[in-house]
């Protein structure tokens, strides 16, 4: 028996957006997808990171945890970090 996992495509999208200096620093837009998962979606996120401006060493590690997941919900995020040449 193999462990082979089959991409699945995603139940949705969400784009996070780095709002800027001033709290809350960030909120995350639906695309498309059920609206229940983007709900619970955001909530965990903004969570994570409503506090945190970009440059905080804690936003890396909640990145991280976000990321997972997304994965784990199978929702497709991409990150809009109000600079083209950040670097992440």
């Amino acid at each position: 028996m193999t462990d082979i996992q089959i991409p699945q495509a995603p139940k949705a999208h969400a784009r996070i957006a780095f709002l800027g200096a001033v709290s809350p620093h960030w909120e995350v837009y639906s695309e498309w997808g059920d609206q229940t998962i983007i709900d619970e979606f955001r909530s965990r996120v903004l969570a994570r990171l409503v506090l945190l401006p970009r440059d905080d060493p804690q936003f890396r590690r909640n990145m991280a945890r976000i990321v997972r997941d997304a994965e784990r919900e199978l929702i497709s995020i991409e990150w809009d970090m109000g600079d083209p040449d950040y670097e992440f």
